[in-house]
């Protein structure tokens, strides 16, 4: 027994030593391919592939104390190295000195693994004579001159998609392919009844006026009733109402609905039926917000590890308040404008189901509420997030895109939590597409709609009191927690402090504020009925207020602008209220505008130019941020920041967006909208050439154009007389399909 245990006690102790040694060693290969680089760029006269090779390595730079500490080197001239028996390969080697962290580009054979340039780096082996590839930085930038490396990171010079990677890009190919074939076979069909008969109006697709969502009506009758009834309801403006005939074929239906020549119609529309334009101003608040958010994308994704001056970047930029367009603001408040606006569209939504409901509000409507909103909001989401998936598995990327990959690669494990719209809920490092959590929070927000309006239509004073109530809890919530943690109130990020995103930033016991207030400015405004403000003196004081407010919202984020280093009530207080007053003063711009007294700022926000914007504000919001981590991922060399520099970035980045969400929008997001609209209930009695859908094309704008509360809550011709499931149809139709484009910080 005893010789057994000896035995196997050597056994075990030969095993770790052998580990031991394989962990501190160079893999033969490696050791041989980089000694053959090494012995040829101390020679006289060098080969090619070794200039390259070392003439690729990082080397410092100026202006160290600004900001500009990291080594890239080149990557591009790293690859096109080609040896006896290796290429080049290009490798980071993350180190710190002091408090001072940065990288340095290498390039070594590819023979060489992660683990074997580790080796070569702390046994000090990467030499050019008696100097190293890697020297520190000098004693008069960094005090210590010791290296601590923290680790080393390897870019792949080939590409290798698994199997996600290959499923996100077929799901991506199928869902453009899809309406790409529907065009073609729609336009090969319309080819051929051009020659058999003459169309007629029962075998259009659609008008050139048909906006994305709105207010859509079923009418059986015969074609001319179905044009009187337009007239009736629209007065005298023909072109105010679009007609839709699709045809009676499931099939058919199917095509038309995903067919770019149905697609394509109405997105550039800005005609609207409302005389006035009812929330108009909702269309230039939104775009406005969206641009300030993509204009802070823009100046501090870069910043995150790309600037040459940072430190010069955060003197200029976050020291005054001028700046404060160019960062998002302070404190990200645009968010909270789509929040508000989330929550008033939502309340008004609901009052208008329940109206069309015979003024019922039950467990199948909120059911049927809820999953159109899921319906409405995930098709896009989950292209864009295969999209990103497999744009990531297909790139060759530059040193600047290592610290995203983890974060975008949480995919893989927790695309689950998007799916389900939860992965707010998660801890901040683990969200897959960061930029998506608006949507997670927003639908939570979202859910509680249908619970608020139900107070409301039970009781008055009860739903004051859970309204506010709610909203006390998530102001003392957010004061609390920063109170206890320490958070910042000023320009926070995970790199900052993870604790403000974790804790604080996502999570909708902290955020629910601005969507509260928005489903009680949304409840007002649809049941109101009369003026809120009688006399001038009340607008006057009521703007004062407004402007003031966001001026010192502004103004106490940069007072408060340092990390507090123990508990404080200035921050905590801060924290609780700013979100909440900042949706009180956007409420009062809505609310000064609906009632006549927004001047030019309603002249401004109600410029139908906003509204096509607005048709594609929520692929925007998706969209933008892949163009922006693209430039950055791609990027061999540092950015310098100019305020020129980054106008330009911005312009650029919105231009891509632009057009990028203008193809999603026809491509992906429209078609879904208007399949669930032919399809739906396709038991239903239709007309020998198909239904007729008569629209009103500016309430169809994507997110706000609105009816007054008459319209929203009244009976509608064509559908006010219907029985049974028709009338149901005519209901649920009538409601607006309103999205809010956030943004992810």
């Amino acid at each position: 027994m005893a010789p057994c245990l000896v035995a196997f006690l050597l056994f075990a102790g030969c095993s770790a030593a052998l580990e031991n040694k394989q962990a501190t060693t160079v893999s033969r290969k490696c050791s041989e391919d980089t000694d053959t680089f090494l012995r040829e760029i101390n020679q006289d006269s060098p080969k090619e592939y070794a200039v390259l090779m070392y003439d690729a390595f990082g080397k410092m730079g100026s202006n160290v104390k600004g900001g500009n500490a990291n080594q890239p080197g080149l990557l591009q001239q790293c690859r096109s190295a080609h040896g006896p028996v290796f290429s080049g390969q290009y490798c980071q080697v993350f180190l710190r000195q002091e408090t001072l962290q940065y990288f340095v580009g290498i390039c070594l054979p590819d023979s060489c693994g992660e683990d074997d340039v580790k080796m070569l780096v702390l046994c000090g082996k990467l030499k050019f004579g008696p100097n190293s590839l890697i020297p520190p930085l000098p004693s008069i930038l960094v005090n210590d001159s010791t290296q601590e490396m923290i680790m080393t990171h390897c870019l792949s010079n080939t590409i290798a998609p698994d199997a996600s990677d290959v499923t996100c890009l077929f799901v991506c190919c199928a869902m453009v392919a899809i309406p790409l074939a529907a065009t073609l076979f729609t336009a090969m069909i319309g080819w051929q009844r051009s020659r058999e008969v003459r169309p007629t109006v029962e075998s259009a697709c659609l008008n050139a006026s048909l906006n994305l969502y709105g207010t859509m009506k079923i009418n059986g009758s015969s074609n001319s009733d179905s044009a009187s009834g337009s007239s009736e309801e629209n007065g005298n403006d023909s072109s105010k109402l679009s007609t839709v005939c699709f045809p009676r074929s499931g099939v058919l239906r199917c095509l038309d609905a995903f067919s770019l020549q149905t697609t394509s119609q109405g997105i550039f529309s800005t005609s609207s039926s409302v005389p006035g334009g009812g929330y108009s101003s909702l269309n230039g608040i939104r775009v406005l917000s969206l641009l300030w958010i993509i204009c802070g994308h823009s100046a501090q994704f870069p910043v995150i590890n790309n600037l040459d001056n940072y430190k010069d970047w955060k003197k200029i930029v976050e020291h005054n308040p001028l700046h404060v367009l160019t960062i998002s603001g302070p404190v990200f408040l645009a968010v909270d404008t789509f929040l508000l606006l989330g929550g008033l569209l939502s309340a008004r939504s609901l009052l208008g189901s329940i109206n069309g409901a015979e003024d019922k509000l039950s467990p199948r409507l909120v059911a049927t509420y809820l999953c159109r909103r899921i319906r409405r909001i995930q098709p896009l989401h989950l292209f864009v997030m295969c999209l990103t998936i497999g744009l990531i598995s297909v790139g060759h990327w530059g040193p600047y895109w290592f610290p995203f990959i983890d974060a975008m690669m949480d995919c893989k494990t927790y695309w689950w939590a998007n799916l389900l719209l939860i992965s707010n809920l998660l801890p901040v490092h683990e969200i897959c597409i960061p930029w998506t959590w608006y949507l997670s929070l927003d639908f939570q927000c979202y859910a509680t709609t249908p619970l608020l309006v139900y107070f409301y239509r039970l009781n008055r004073g009860v739903f004051l009191i859970v309204a506010g109530g709610l909203l006390l809890m998530t102001t003392v919530a957010s004061a609390v927690i920063t109170a206890l943690l320490q958070l910042p109130v000023f320009q926070p990020s995970t790199l900052t402090s993870e604790n403000y995103v974790l804790s604080y930033y996502v999570k909708p016991h902290t955020r629910y504020g601005p969507f509260l207030i928005g489903i009680l400015i949304g409840i007002y405004l649809t049941t109101k009925k009369d003026h809120l403000l009688k006399q001038r003196w009340q607008a006057a004081l009521g703007w004062f207020c407004c402007l003031s407010v966001m001026a010192s919202l502004v103004g106490l984020a940069f007072i408060l602008r340092e990390t507090p280093a123990h508990p404080s009530v200035s921050h905590a207080l801060y924290q609780g209220l700013h979100r909440q007053l900042w949706a009180l003063a956007v409420t009062w711009i809505i609310l000064a505008c609906e009632e006549g007294y927004g001047g030019f700022i309603k002249s401004l926000l109600s410029l139908r130019f906003w509204i096509p914007l607005s048709n594609i504000s929520y692929a925007c919001y998706l969209t933008h941020p892949v163009f922006i981590l693209l430039y950055i991922g791609l990027q061999e060399t540092p950015i310098h920041y100019t305020d020129i520099n980054f106008m330009y970035l911005f312009l650029g980045h919105l231009l891509l967006t632009l057009v990028a969400s203008y193809v999603f929008t026809v491509l992906v997001e429209k078609p879904y909208l208007l399949l669930k609209l032919v399809l739906h209930r396709s038991n239903q009695p239709y007309p020998q050439h198909g239904f007729l859908i008569h629209l009103s094309p500016a309430f169809t704008s994507k997110r706000n154009e609105s009816k007054d509360s008459k319209d929203i809550l009244g009976p509608r011709r064509g559908c006010d007389n219907r029985k049974g499931g028709t009338n149901n149809l005519c209901a649920e139709l009538n409601l607006s399909r309103n999205v809010h484009s956030p943004r992810s910080n």
